[in-house]
């Protein structure tokens, strides 16, 4: 029994000898701890430091602005709570409170700008009315003119000769009047003796009734030969107005802009030349000049007629002018999603033209919101 002892101290004896030995040939961990030196660390730690604060200052701008982007973005990676406007401050809560979903409200407008072109809202194409060759052209291109001055002479042989077969209608048309007058003399002063000696009974009562038939026809004769001589006087008009349209006058006063007609050239009449866009001049009045200006059709809500501003012109970049808003137009361009604007102006430059660029800038009236 003590040898069966003994041999079983042995080997324990034996086994913590072994787990001794084991122990003695193990790593220590303490040497192998993956700490980096100090200067390695504080290098590390600067720039996660700076990552922080950027993420801190980006967090709070976007929670202060769009607290929606945060709790979406929060939802999303499932690092922010649910923004609750009681933990909020009070002033912050009630901003996120009544602020709409959807696009911010846009911030008040004082001003809203725009370009466009200076135009001559009266302007014309000057036409012959009827058809002539050209034998003078009395204009040039820029000369201001009067309104019914010559502007360009036409020759028509057709409308002279016209003008001069209605002259002679009209003398044939007195001409037959003068004789009707006549006859109607002879039939009243036949009709009176014949009522005489009715009246003695020396005529019968059928030479009487002749005598006042013959009375009634050449009253009539003489109505028919006055409407003749009434109609020879149209024709003389109306042949009078043909060449008298042969001289082209200017329709209003103003600068001739464009000039076409040459000597020697036939134009064609006007509803003729209307169709070819064959013009002899362009007339523009240029003492009552505009401006057609686009501006952003987002600004249309606070433009109305009366509105002042002011607006350059790109040849006279140095000389800004007095604007009006007349009106504006009955729709906006779906293409650039603009509207335009008719404005007056006030003491323009010397020199505008139509079609010079202009830049504007119109004043909008302040509201008790932007006061505030």
């Amino acid at each position: 029994m003590s040898g069966m002892n003994t041999h079983f101290d042995l080997a324990t004896e034996h086994g913590r000898n072994r787990a001794e030995a084991l122990k003695s040939l193990s790593l220590d961990p303490a040497l192998y701890d993956a700490q980096p030196p100090e200067p390695m660390r504080r290098r590390l730690v600067l720039p996660a430091c700076l990552c922080a604060l950027i993420l801190a200052a980006a967090a709070a701008g976007i929670s202060l602005y769009r607290p929606d982007v945060v709790r979406s973005f929060a939802a999303m990676v499932g690092a922010l709570p649910e923004a609750d406007p009681a933990a909020m401050p009070q002033a912050q809560a009630e901003r996120v409170a009544e602020r709409p979903i959807g696009r911010d409200p846009a911030p008040a407008v004082r001003d809203v700008t725009g370009s466009g072109l200076v135009v001559a809202p009266r302007m014309t194409a000057v036409f012959a009315k009827y058809e002539g060759r050209i034998t003078q052209v009395a204009v040039a291109p820029g000369d201001a003119v009067a309104a019914g001055q010559v502007l360009v002479k036409l020759e028509d042989a057709g409308a002279r000769f016209a003008l001069e077969q209605a002259y002679a209608a009209k003398t044939r048309a007195l001409l037959v009047l003068a004789a009707r007058q006549i006859d109607l003399t002879q039939a009243r002063a036949l009709l009176d003796r014949t009522e005489a000696l009715a009246g003695r009974a020396a005529a019968s009562r059928q030479a009487l009734e002749d005598a006042r038939a013959a009375m009634e026809r050449a009253a009539n004769a003489v109505a028919q030969a006055r409407l003749s001589a009434d109609d020879a006087d149209l024709a003389i008009r109306m042949a009078g107005e043909r060449v008298e349209e042969l001289t082209v006058r200017a329709p209003f006063s103003g600068t001739v802009t464009r000039l076409d007609a040459r000597v020697g050239d036939t134009v064609l009449a006007r509803i003729d030349s209307v169709r070819e866009s064959q013009s002899l001049l362009t007339l523009t009045d240029t003492k009552t000049l505009a401006i057609d200006a686009d501006v952003a059709e987002t600004a249309i809500a606070a433009l109305k007629p009366g509105l002042r501003g002011q607006a350059v012109l790109d040849g006279f970049p140095d000389r800004p002018f007095a604007v009006t808003l007349l009106r504006l137009a009955p729709v906006a361009s779906a293409e650039k999603g603009t509207v335009t604007l008719r404005l007056s102006l006030t003491a323009p430059p010397d020199g505008i033209r139509p079609n010079m660029a202009a830049r504007i800038r119109i004043i909008l009236e302040e509201t008790g919101e932007n006061r505030q």
